[in-house]
């Protein structure tokens, strides 16, 4: 997002701004995040490619007229692509996360739930996204607590418009896949964010029973039926508020460094002098799976080295043992696959999507998510990913 100033104009399909209105150019972002060239575009609106190139290049301003026709071809509306906006926008937000630093710029990600604003650090999405992902906004300061809340409120001057902010989808969960997921909404919604909040099955549906996301990953095997989630949901989620969308099923199992030197079959063999597990975090889907293993076997998680070194993903899992500072863990079989390590399958499961049902009508692009997980582009991609198998992808559930 760029706030411009825009020289005279020589054409009728282009209009002076004064110096005293600012205007935001998002025009060259949506048209790159939709694969469109300068040249397809200029035929789609009508203008040459050196009309569009001295657009985006912030030289000029369209009428009314073609910034109709540039929202028609881009599939947005004319504000998304060029608004006023003053460099000092604020929102009063709720803020989660751990205690910051209140006397430094806090860089976060923005997300309105029902009717709630959510300023969450971008630092706790992770190293990769911390840096790759804009930032919707900056805390500048802390203001009271509201009586009655148990959240501080901050003070948030906005690098990104409250349209676009609206129409994010925060997602908790640790299927890595779920990035994708956002990318392949992107290409029919350039405005339509999807972010991933990694967290553990279990901390995962906490955090939207709290309203504080959109939607929660799950895969938590009832050891009775077998059955992944539908059990649990039962048991801790009622039924009339949320529903469920089944996203995929994957196998999960062990992590090892490529040829398996410690000749690892099952968690029978992690009794071996000096093994190093890594561990996910309790509520996580893996974690279950490697207590519930450990209760059959004659082995207790105090007994095991690292069973206490705790990380938040599975991809963290896969780079940590890729790295030699781990000889075993649990986690996906694409997770093991991406960091190039053996995989050891132990169990299957379903990873499902619950959400609060007032969202399927509410959400602005709720639908288009939905959408674009059904796509066949979508699910030729996941497969390939390895371990996944998406034949039931979009199933509504109900408990």
């Amino acid at each position: 997002m760029r706030k411009i100033v825009f020289r005279s104009l020589k054409t009728p399909d282009q209009v002076k701004v004064s110096p005293q209105e600012p205007v935001c150019n998002r025009l060259q972002d949506i048209r790159k995040k939709q694969g469109i060239s300068q040249a397809e575009l200029a035929g789609l609106v009508g203008l040459t490619r050196q009309a569009v190139y001295a657009i985006e290049a912030n030289q000029y301003l369209p009428s009314t007229h073609v910034a109709l026709r540039f929202a028609r071809a881009l599939k947005c509306r004319v504000e998304d692509l060029f608004n006023l906006s003053s460099h000092e926008e604020m929102v009063e937000a709720e803020f989660i996360g751990a205690t910051t630093s209140w006397g430094q710029p806090t860089r976060v990600k923005l997300s309105y739930v029902g009717s709630r604003i959510l300023a969450r650090p971008m630092a706790e999405l992770g190293d990769v996204l911390n840096f790759v992902m804009p930032a919707d906004g900056v805390i500048l300061e802390q203001t009271k607590k509201p009586s009655g809340r148990k959240r501080p409120y901050v003070q948030v001057q906005l690098l990104n418009s409250p349209e676009v902010i609206k129409k994010g989808i925060l997602i908790a969960g640790c299927d890595p896949a779920l990035f994708l997921a956002g990318e392949h909404v992107r290409k029919v919604n350039a405005l339509a964010g999807i972010t991933n909040w990694t967290m553990g099955s279990a901390n995962a549906l906490r955090a939207l029973q709290r309203e504080e996301v959109h939607m929660a990953g799950l895969h938590l095997v009832d050891v009775k039926s077998g059955q992944s989630n539908v059990p649990y949901l039962k048991r801790h989620v009622p039924g009339q508020e949320f529903v469920g969308v089944r996203f995929a099923s994957w196998v999960q199992g062990l992590l090892v460094y490529p040829g398996n030197p410690k000749q690892l079959r099952t968690v029978e063999d992690f009794g071996q002098t000096g093994l190093r597990l890594v561990n996910r975090e309790e509520g996580a889907g893996a974690r279950f799976l490697l207590d519930t293993l450990l209760q059959k076997s004659e082995l207790t998680g105090q007994q095991l080295l690292g069973y206490d070194h705790e990380v938040a993903s599975h991809l963290e899992v896969a780079r940590l043992v890729r790295d030699g500072m781990a000889d075993v863990g649990i986690g996906v079989e694409a997770a093991a696959r991406h960091y190039g390590l053996g995989f050891i399958p132990l169990r299957e499961e379903q990873y499902d999507l619950i959400m609060r049902r007032e969202f399927l009508q509410s959400h602005p692009v709720m639908s288009q998510f939905l959408d674009a997980m059904v796509s066949h582009p979508f699910r030729r991609e996941i497969e390939s990913l390895g371990g996944y198998t998406v034949t039931e992808i979009g199933k509504i559930l109900h408990w």
